[in-house]
């Protein structure tokens, strides 16, 4: 089923049977299952009996792309293209910024669809094919379980004032999606298309930067992440709720890097985790929709996520930050320094050390690590900034609603006010003595060199 609230149209453009195909723009949702987007063009198309093909744009000028991420997403691609010629559906594949992409292709579509992302430069993207193109351009909605919009009308204070109005929501959201079968195959159209497979030869072509390599641990796809969650609900879901704060086991899904580009559905995950009767199915439901499309609605209607200033912090975490501004600080590190892990604490440098070497780090040292840049840094405008960075360039995850916000609740978004302390006022602190009571904090540093050395 296909919820209505899920579809916006973003022109005035009436749709009519002139064009000889429908087009599906793939933007943010990589994959061909659980896809409302890639549905809705189906539909459309077997409604004007017309074929369908689907366009990606690849483009090096990204903000903050390297290779790391271009090779997770070409992975992931080369199943989209696999799939998608199953359902005798054209899968177009160019070197070019996706806007300009779809405007070349538009004089020939009869109706363009895309799905919806929440960062600016998507938005951007969209705007501008809005105002260039002469046939209907439609959004659909797919990578959160209830649509923006449905779910609030503003910028929520944070996770207790959006939970109730998700929760409400969710029965009427969260359905399976079945796949449509086109009537029409667009295999017949000749395209110049490059293909994913050859990833080594389309990243050399790239803009980007080179100096960050592909990772082994790592590899994109829906298949694999797929796998990755009947790996968590049969090995670790029933420890999920005592252990997932703990780095030293391996008790996460790690299915992030794969939900960042849209390559598993998060309404595929909430089905399959509901059916379960594992005791840790409630807490892990409140990380992927609740905490999740919280940090959806931030970015989507905060324009300056990416910014300290605009961050629209609670007035006691902009307030208790300014006063401590000033306060002296112990230690303070370069940009340089916090890359290359030379910080005086062993904790912090592990933390950094493994997502640099394999993309991902712990949910819980990454509260850690960001809590200790904002301490060893001389403003916190700085260090939110360095923490961007960091976060942008290496993790897989990086570039993506829970990535800036995770930043920004560092700084007290989404937070309540704490006891205050030096520099950082009453936002919420963290220290190395915190990590000792929880876990075997020199065991997880133990464990990042072993598998450094491995690398």
């Amino acid at each position: 089923m296909i919820q209505f609230e899920r579809i916006q149209q973003l022109n005035n453009i009436s749709l009519s049977k002139k064009g000889n195909f429908v087009i599906y723009w793939m933007q943010s949702s990589h994959r061909t299952e659980f896809n409302h987007a890639l549905e809705f063009a189906i539909e459309q198309a077997n409604k004007l009996q017309k074929s369908l093909i689907v366009f990606f744009g690849l483009t090096g000028s990204f903000p903050e792309a390297n290779e790391r991420h271009y090779y997770f997403l070409l992975e992931g691609l080369q199943e989209v293209k696999l799939n998608l010629q199953k359902r005798g559906i054209n899968f177009i594949l160019q070197k070019i910024s996706p806007e300009l992409g779809i405007e070349k292709l538009a004089d020939e579509a009869a109706l363009i669809v895309v799905d919806r992302g929440y960062l600016s430069i998507e938005k951007k993207w969209r705007r501008y094919l809005s105002g260039k193109i002469d046939c209907p351009l439609i959004q659909v909605e797919s990578n959160v379980i209830v649509p923006i919009e449905e779910a609030s009308d503003k910028e929520e204070y944070g996770a207790y004032t959006i939970r109730p109005k998700i929760t409400k929501k969710l029965e009427k959201y969260l359905v399976p999606l079945a796949n449509r079968n086109l009537k029409s195959s667009s295999s017949e159209y000749q395209f110049d298309s490059i293909d994913p497979y050859n990833i080594k030869d389309i990243i050399v072509g790239l803009r980007l930067d080179h100096s960050i390599k592909k990772l082994e641990n790592f590899k994109g796809g829906t298949s694999i992440a797929r796998n990755l969650l009947q790996e968590f609900i049969k090995n670790k879901l029933d420890k999920y709720e005592t252990m997932r704060n703990n780095p030293t086991e391996d008790y996460q899904s790690n299915l992030s890097p794969y939900l960042h580009l849209g390559q598993i559905s998060p309404l595929k995950i909430a089905l399959e985790i509901s059916k379960t009767k594992r005791q840790a199915r409630e807490d892990f439901l409140e990380q992927l929709i609740i905490r999740r499309e919280l940090s959806m609605n931030f970015v989507f209607y905060n324009s300056g996520y990416d910014k300290f200033e605009s961050l629209n912090l609670p007035n006691w975490a902009f307030e208790t930050l300014d006063v401590h501004t000033k306060d002296k600080r112990e230690y303070i590190y370069s940009l340089n320094e916090f890359e290359e892990a030379q910080t005086h604490d062993p904790y912090w440098n592990a933390a950094q050390k493994e997502m640099v070497n394999t993309g991902k780090m712990h949910n819980y040292m990454r509260m850690y690590w960001g809590k200790k840049i904002l301490e060893w840094t001389e403003t916190p405008k700085q260090a939110h900034e360095i923490a961007i960075y960091l976060n942008n360039k290496y993790e897989l995850d990086g570039r993506d609603p829970n990535g800036f916000t995770g930043v920004a609740w560092c700084f007290g978004k989404h937070d309540r006010p704490w006891k205050e302390r030096p520099i950082f006022g009453k936002v919420r602190y963290m220290n190395a003595n915190g990590l000792k009571r929880k876990f075997n904090v020199d065991g997880y540093v133990e464990k990042i060199a072993k598998n450094e050395n491995k690398l």
